[in-house]
């Protein structure tokens, strides 16, 4: 007999379009969930047949985020715990090439014991296990089924949740569907008839939505409402508006101003827990949407172009540290993407720089355009710009100071160049056998580490919190990479006044280069980290926020940061 769990499920599914925005539907659900005072985690189902999103082209599927315990994910996990200010497993991301290598692997194996392997129960079955498993020892769980209803990928998934919904009972499920009205620009009128093959799309599995929460550019009126009231057969009240918004993080206050949360609770026969106090909240969002100052930055990144379109979600999780950042300085983030490659076929333009308050290099991999951002730091170190670099970021910075101040021409890693006579970044040594056995996916320097911090540098007064008693020494962040600094190249490199103040003791007692900066410099600092992914709204991430302060050029700001020193350090 299956023993039965108490958790209680929000599905949430698309319908129309994909990039409708369920993401961030899930996640202010979620949120408002647990300002309802529900223990409250969210899963993510991916229908692809890749085992992770490790793999994955940026401009393919956006940014890989990367959980604590190493997992690589879809983006909409860091959406997910930027809105919960919480982090969430590698486990709660389920995609079909986990589900179908498990029950391959299964049979393999003999745990079948001779039975016929079919889509009903085995696939259904390890779905099933699977929900469980990332639900367990929660009052609420809210998963989001990617894709659209109708998409043929997503159907053993969408047995399975129905499944589990007639094991635990109907009272245990709400079911929400995100759809998109669009309004052709030849007609100029808002159509409902998408909307309604979703619903039909939904059906043919046995789901009816509990809630219809309708996307659009423009808010919901009554003739549309009522039209989808009728086909829906549903309380008008269950058709929620959600027209886009200036920022995504209003969308849980646009629910909430609709009784979203008090309407879910109903659907699963719960009484609120206590009263939501949205005031905290509120006040950041109206800094991001109405700031005392603005500051202007430069992405140069290489995951950019995809096709005729841009596709700057390979570098959201940044955005919104910067977005975080500014909210609690009340200072607005404009961001402005540049392609590395146009410095490379024209340097000129790198006195373009100069009209910016700050630069970001990126992580990244492989050789295009690395030349390029390498002239672009050596632009914002010799200009004093505001600069930070995250990952490769650090890396670069590393080598154009070999080049350029310590007179190592040539000096290069060893990603890009093999035969650099200054190998200043190399693989790590772990990873050497790996990359010999082409072994990619899921195998390079994953995850949550720790790092020591150096007493008297600018990343040790950044990671300082007022109210904590003792100095923080030790600091975790979330890491993706196979390269690092060359250990025997950091006495040369500080001889010439560059700092490494933080780094990462291993089990043979030798240090990963993990922080490095330059005295003097308004703001030049970079990571082999990637601190973007621990920063939430109305936490963010320390360097981000000095980062900001120092782009604003104004002292109040500096001050700020200088009194609210980051949170995200353990002792």
């Amino acid at each position: 007999m299956k023993e039965k769990i108490k958790t209680r499920f929000v599905v949430v599914a698309g319908g129309v379009i994909s990039g409708v925005g369920k993401g961030v539907v899930s996640g202010s659900i979620g949120k408002i969930l647990k300002e309802h005072g529900f223990n409250t985690t969210l899963i993510k189902i991916d229908p692809y047949m890749n085992y992770d999103a490790g793999t994955l082209r940026p401009t393919e599927h956006g940014e890989v985020w990367v959980t604590e315990d190493g997992g690589e994910i879809d983006q909409d996990l860091g959406t997910y715990e930027r809105f919960m200010d919480m982090s969430i497993p590698k486990k709660n991301n389920i995609t079909s090439g986990q589900v179908y290598k498990q029950v391959i692997d299964r049979e393999r194996a003999g745990d079948y014991l001779g039975k016929t392997v079919q889509f009903i129960p085995h696939i259904t079955d390890e779905i099933i296990d699977r929900i469980k498993l990332a639900a367990q020892g929660y009052d609420l769980a809210v998963i989001e089924v990617g894709g659209t209803a109708g998409d043929y990928e997503n159907v053993p998934f969408l047995f399975a949740i129905k499944a589990l919904e007639r094991e635990l009972g109907s009272d245990h499920f709400a079911y929400v569907l995100v759809t998109y009205l669009p309004v052709p620009a030849h007609i100029d009128e808002m159509k409902t008839k998408p909307t309604q093959q979703a619903i039909r799309l939904l059906g043919e599995h046995g789901i009816l939505p509990d809630f219809i929460i309708c996307r659009s550019q423009f808010a919901l009126d009554d003739i549309r409402r009522k039209k989808i009231e009728a086909f829906a057969h549903l309380p008008e009240d269950r058709i929620i508006a959600a027209p886009d918004i200036s920022s995504v993080y209003h969308m849980p206050l646009e629910l909430e101003q609709q009784n979203m949360g008090e309407k879910l609770l109903s659907q699963l026969r719960l009484t609120c827990h206590h009263a939501p106090d949205w005031t905290a909240w509120r006040e950041r969002v109206h800094h991001i949407e109405h700031p005392a100052t603005k500051v202007s930055v430069a992405i140069i990144g290489k995951y950019l172009a995809n096709g005729s379109f841009s596709m700057t979600d390979s570098y959201i999780s940044i955005c919104h540290a910067l977005i975080h950042a500014g909210a609690e300085l009340n200072a607005g983030v404009d961001i402005t993407w540049i392609d590395a490659e146009r410095f490379e076929t024209n340097p000129e333009k790198l006195s373009d720089l100069q009209s910016f308050d700050g630069i970001i290099i990126p992580g990244g991999f492989g050789a295009s355009g690395v030349e390029g951002k390498i002239k672009a730091i050596e632009y914002v170190r010799t200009h004093n710009i505001p600069f930070i670099g995250l990952c490769y970021g650090l890396q670069l910075a590393t080598i154009e100071f070999a080049r350029n101040v310590c007179g190592m021409k040539g000096a290069h890693t060893t990603e890009v160049d093999a035969n650099t006579p200054y190998p200043i970044i190399d693989v790590l040594p772990l990873q050497k056998a790996l990359l010999k056995a082409n072994q990619y996916g899921g195998t390079m320097r994953l995850g949550a580490y720790e790092a020591t911090l150096k007493p008297d540098t600018r990343v040790y007064d950044l990671y300082q919190k007022p109210s904590q008693k003792s100095d923080v020494s030790v600091v975790y962040e979330r890491h993706r990479h196979r390269y690092e600094v060359n250990p025997a190249f950091v006495s040369q490199l500080e001889a010439r006044g560059l700092v490494f103040s933080g780094y990462h003791v291993r089990a043979d007692d030798t240090r990963l280069m993990e922080f490095l900066e330059l005295p003097g410099h308004p703001f030049f600092v970079a990571t082999q980290a990637h601190p973007e992914f621990k920063s939430r709204l109305g936490n963010p991430n320390p360097l981000f926020a000095g980062f900001v302060a120092a782009c604003s050029k104004e002292k109040e700001l500096v001050a700020f940061v200088q009194l609210n020193r980051g949170s995200q350090a353990v002792v």
